[in-house]
């Protein structure tokens, strides 16, 4: 088996099978399935994505499913609450974004998008029901957030049983070989194994991935926790994101984020390690790298001078994009939640209370400040958004 499949994973049920699947002598049907809960992809994403392309450059066929019928449920993994469902407009608006973005990474010649809601939106209520049957309430009550949210007397409805199940009927729906996700789908993925054993079927494969943590080096990278590098963010943007990205995460983007191979790899953590090489040159070595290849080297190169003018160099950006706006009394939390250097009054909170927000280069820490209308504001949030407020 080529060592590279195996790299980085966290689980694969099971080696054994997937040797001998490699042995058929045929091109395998790699399924990996993708709600469209969010209108962008960041580098999380790009952790399975990566993966799949392995399998593309070994010849294989890869079938990115987007769960337009799935998403209009909810996928309540890791959840502690029912998910909100999204609308189906909203579906295919990300659905579209979607294909635009995979194929930064994945070979178009290797790709199949297909939908679910193609087949499962076709089944009956009586199709539905036989499926239900194949699968029992106490083995979907070991999955662990359904587990927590049961014993706690939390709200577990019951269309989030059918999650699952649906997912798993995708796999018998296409017979997949193999199937990718994130170690947070591992529950369902094995659903699939289960249905396409009760539908006849030689069961897949599972490969699980590891969850990226943000730039908060925590979290599971999120655009709703305000802690992605999204595919299309510019490259100055996605150079400084990275260049905050703690030290700890370092040889874990250079691993599941670039082609580094396993030598260079171990000479970089190695290097981190007995601090050999200040971790910022070697972060920006990272950062360079990943920009490079969803941007190009010349745009890497300017995103590292704009990086070392803004930052290094303690500069303030020589064009700031300026906004006209009424004067209005209202706290600085509300300013930059309206002004969209943020994405909600949370964070801007949360921001402003860490000391990551500056006006006019003075750090405040108190979210409900006023800002003063007698004269315009250079707002800084974070080390890369810059704004001009100019008043009517």
């Amino acid at each position: 088996m080529p060592a590279q499949l195996l790299r980085g994973i966290v689980d694969c049920i099971s080696p054994d099978e997937l040797t001998e699947k490699l042995k058929l002598g045929r091109k395998l049907r790699i399924k990996f399935g993708a709600d469209p809960s969010a209108p962008d992809l960041h580098l999380g994403h790009t952790v399975v994505l990566r993966k799949l392309r392995q399998f593309q450059e070994l010849g294989h066929d890869v079938i990115f499913l987007i769960g337009n019928f799935t998403a209009t449920i909810g996928d309540p993994s890791g959840k502690s609450k029912t998910r909100k469902a999204l609308s189906d407009e909203d579906v295919l608006i990300n659905a579209k974004t979607y294909q635009d973005q995979i194929f930064k990474i994945l070979d178009r010649n290797k790709t199949t998008v297909v939908y679910n809601n193609d087949w499962l939106g076709k089944m009956s209520a009586k199709d539905i029901i036989k499926l239900a049957g194949k699968y029992n309430v106490a083995r979907m009550l070991e999955r662990d957030d359904f587990h927590k949210r049961f014993t706690s007397n939390q709200t577990i409805s019951l269309h989030e049983f059918m999650y699952p199940l649906l997912q798993g009927y995708d796999s018998v729906h296409l017979e997949a070989d193999i199937e990718l996700g994130g170690t947070d789908q591992r529950f369902n993925l094995l659903v699939g194994r289960h249905l396409q054993k009760e539908f006849g079927q030689t069961p897949q494969v599972v490969i699980t991935m590891p969850i990226l943590e943000g730039l908060d080096g925590v979290q599971k990278m999120s655009k709703s926790l305000g802690n992605h590098i999204g595919l299309t963010d510019a490259p100055e943007e996605m150079l400084g994101k990275l260049m905050s990205i703690p030290d700890t995460l370092i040889a874990k983007y250079y691993e599941l984020l670039t082609n580094i191979s396993p030598e260079r790899l171990a000479d970089t953590k190695t290097s981190l390690a007995d601090g050999a090489v200040n971790p910022r040159h070697i972060k920006m070595d990272l950062a360079k790298e990943i920009v490079a290849f969803y941007h190009g080297k010349e745009a890497s190169i300017f995103a590292e001078q704009h990086f070392d003018s803004l930052f290094k160099n303690k500069d303030v950006p020589d064009e700031i994009t300026e906004i006209v706006v009424e004067k209005i009394d209202q706290p600085l939390f509300k300013w930059i939640t309206q002004l969209k250097l943020v994405d909600s009054n949370k964070e801007a909170h949360r921001l402003i209370s860490q000391g990551g927000v500056t006006v006019n280069q003075e750090k405040t820490t108190d979210p409900s400040a006023f800002l003063a209308t007698t004269t315009n504001a250079i707002i800084k949030v974070g080390k890369r958004k810059f704004i001009k407020v100019v008043w009517k």
